[in-house]
């Protein structure tokens, strides 16, 4: 028996008869087993669960093992992927591990013989396979927000400075620290500062280093974060807040690429890109005289948007579940789970402090909860009554008809429009395509100016 505890496996296969017995089979080893029926299936229970391995029927209705896998390993590169046949041939076996697909079993499967292709595809892998971009921490399976990630991925290769604007814990550092990821910057440091919480005279050292002596506590010197962060990248958090003096030595600073310590009569030459966030509408404060116009352009050469969690429901679910498992690991404990009940509680309600009160609402659900299901009463209470969403949660016919709709849209987003493509990655052919459009109300080539705009 194995043992790994709680390794999660997608188990595929469209005929129910196999998808029970092979699922009793992997449960009696200790396994979470999550089933579907088909590959479209298969793709949206990739969305909702990290799983470790994906065990997949070769021949099924509609895609097929060999389509499933090219689908998994585009968007979650590094799953291992077991294929399972009845038909099996060495023509077969050749073209699937020549995709790259890990092992190719014939049914009826031998029991040890499956163990031992699922414990070494868990010895070679890095893990579950997140709903994550592959190029950053941020977990996601809204088209709004991929979207997004492909808007930061193109911005990430050029060297212009950032701003990036959105509510109070959705995630701007998080963000921030992606765009040094895919950069060329990525081997140098990321140093972020919230100018916010720093006090006013205090800021400028922090900043830009002081020398010794250069006022009363200034025992040595300091290079401060611009310098410390040469060849990399400084975050500036809550930019709006940053007193105006020191907004006009910052104009400098992004101007001449040099900075001088308080105190100090001479110049130092950097190169750092510098990324910066606000929640506040910095045009109003232009306006106001708050915030100066020529930093703002300075600082605001693209900008990225990230939305509000409310407007990302579908990604409550995998945060909630995401953070019970990081609570896990770091306590060394059995993860907790939410009920139905309970998750839809925490998807009806409008997060006004976003994944950052998310997170805090599910350590203390964690903290509190003494069993291993956390329930809809215990999470009801544990959310402020007063921003509780007062309407119906909507009827599984609803949110079907809302996830197909979603799902519609990314696919025409991430192909620009194109229908015949988007058609082929959906798996559908392109008159069943063409009629799911038409009944969601969609507009490919409103979808395809979006795409555009979105990589100007």
């Amino acid at each position: 028996m194995m043992t790994e505890q709680h390794i999660k496996i997608l188990l595929v296969d469209d005929d129910p008869g196999v998808l029970q017995l092979l699922s009793m089979r992997l449960e009696s080893l200790d396994f979470d087993v999550i089933c579907a029926d088909g590959g479209d299936s298969a793709l949206a229970k990739l969305q909702l669960n990290l799983v470790n391995i994906v065990i997949s029927d070769l021949r099924m209705d509609g895609m097929n093992g060999i389509e499933l896998f090219e689908k998994i390993q585009h968007l979650y590169p590094g799953l291992p992927v077991i294929v399972l046949t009845a038909h099996g041939s060495i023509k077969e076996a050749v073209s699937a591990t020549q995709k790259g697909v890990f092992s190719f079993l014939t049914k009826p499967v031998d029991k040890d013989e499956l163990l031992n292709s699922i414990q070494l595809a868990l010895n070679l892998s890095a893990g579950p396979a997140s709903n994550q971009n592959t190029e950053s921490d941020i977990i996601t399976c809204s088209a709004k927000m991929q979207q997004l990630l492909e808007q930061a991925k193109l911005l990430a290769r050029s060297d212009i400075n950032i701003m990036i604007r959105g509510e109070s814990g959705t995630g701007k550092e998080l963000l921030a620290s992606t765009l040094q990821a895919a950069s060329n910057r990525a081997s140098k440091p990321f140093i972020a500062i919230n100018c916010s919480a720093i006090p006013a005279d205090l800021l400028e050292s922090e900043l830009f280093g002081h020398v010794k002596g250069a006022f009363t506590g200034a025992s040595r010197d300091n290079k401060g974060l611009f310098a410390s962060a040469d060849g990399g990248t400084v975050f500036l958090d809550e930019i709006g807040d940053m007193p105006a003096p020191l907004q006009v030595k910052l104009l400098r600073v992004l101007q001449e690429q040099k900075i001088r310590p308080v105190g100090s009569q001479q110049d130092i030459g950097i190169d750092v890109r510098v990324l910066s966030a606000t929640h506040k509408n910095l045009e109003d404060a232009i306006r106001d005289g708050g915030f100066r116009e020529d930093l703002y352009y300075r600082l605001n050469v693209a900008s990225l948007s990230l939305p509000p969690l409310r407007e990302r429901r579908a990604d409550i679910q995998l945060l909630a579940k995401h953070f019970l498992q990081s609570i896990a690991l770091r306590t060394r404990s059995s993860p907790k789970r939410f009920s139905a009940e309970a998750l839809c509680a925490l998807m009806s309600y409008d997060w006004p402090g976003n994944i950052r009160q998310l997170s805090n609402i599910v350590e203390q659900l964690a903290a509190l909860s003494p069993a291993a299901i956390i329930g809809e009463a215990q999470t009801i209470a544990a959310l402020p009554q007063e921003k509780l969403k007062t309407e119906a949660i909507p009827s599984l016919a609803q949110a079907r008809k809302q996830f197909e709709r979603d799902y519609l849209e990314q696919v025409l987003i991430s192909t620009q429009g194109n229908v015949t493509d988007a058609a082929r990655q959906a798996g559908r052919n392109r008159s069943d395509f063409h009629k799911l459009i038409k009944k969601h109300q969609l507009n490919p080539d409103i979808l395809r100016n979006a795409k555009k705009q979105s990589n100007q």
